[in-house]
């Protein structure tokens, strides 16, 4: 090859990179492999427990002059009943308190984030359900601390509340094994709906909205197909009388 033709060769190769600079840059190469969206967010973990100064060791109800109430519900029995009842409270804009059976969660563990991811607060009602007054503290103790266990392996957390089983007040000792646990207050209740007894449900809100008032914490169960048929017009209720059903931490803050 000439000098001549050598020079006209290497102006033709330079030409034909720059020409696949610029192919390239005008977006004809390979597409990059399309990224994958972000995980979604872990829900968050249940809020600890809290101790609010100035409120006694077992706490009935919140304060009398705001017009917000609490739903409080032993966790246990039906699991397709609690999902309905969780449902029929969000739908209406109420938030509620669950104290959990351990061995009731042990059963359904899924019900545990479910509550939680409603915006309600979750907490303890013992292990097994069983009279826990009539044990010893290091018995109570055991009984708490088990159910505390199952609530921290499922959500990270003991839960913001614990609540004697069979039982409105929690005896001296029951208190102090509950302190142990890291719950600073028992949680009682100062309106009991007696749902447990299947009144039927126009009984239930009668024995909720009679007594109820701006504070009140009120006792209801999972499990009872009258709480049901009975949660929307209770809710319906309080709406009317102004009443807001928020969570048991709402209500104390």
């Amino acid at each position: 090859m000439n000098p001549t033709d050598r020079r006209t060769a290497l102006r033709a190769g330079a030409a034909a990179a720059v020409a696949g600079t610029l192919t390239t840059a005008c977006g004809t190469e390979p597409p990059a492999p399309a990224r994958r969206p972000p995980p979604a967010p872990a829900p968050a973990a249940a809020p600890a427990p809290r101790r609010f100064p100035g409120r006694p060791a077992e706490i009935e109800n919140g304060p009398r002059d705001r017009p917000r109430v609490a739903l409080t519900f032993h966790g246990q029995g039906d699991p397709g009943i609690a999902r309905t009842l969780l449902d029929q409270a969000e739908k209406a804009g109420a938030r509620l308190t669950v104290l959990a059976v351990g061995d009731w969660l042990d059963r359904h563990p899924d019900l545990a984030r479910r509550v939680l991811d409603g915006g309600h607060d979750l907490g303890n009602h013992t292990q097994r359900h069983l009279d826990i007054n009539a044990m010893t503290e290091q018995e109570a103790y055991a009984e708490i601390t088990a159910c505390a266990t199952r609530l921290r392996r499922l959500t990270g957390s003991i839960g913001s509340w614990f609540r004697p089983s069979r039982a409105r007040h929690a005896a001296p000792t029951v208190q102090r094994a509950a302190r142990r646990a890291g719950y600073p207050h028992v949680l009682s209740y100062d309106v009991d709906s007696l749902d447990f007894t299947s009144p039927g449900a126009a009984a239930v809100v009668a024995h909720v909205t009679g007594p109820i008032r701006n504070g009140s914490v009120v006792s209801l169960h999972f499990g009872y197909a009258d709480t049901v048929a009975a949660l929307p017009l209770l809710l319906a209720e309080l709406d009317r009388r102004g009443l807001r059903a928020v969570t048991t931490t709402e209500l104390l803050t």
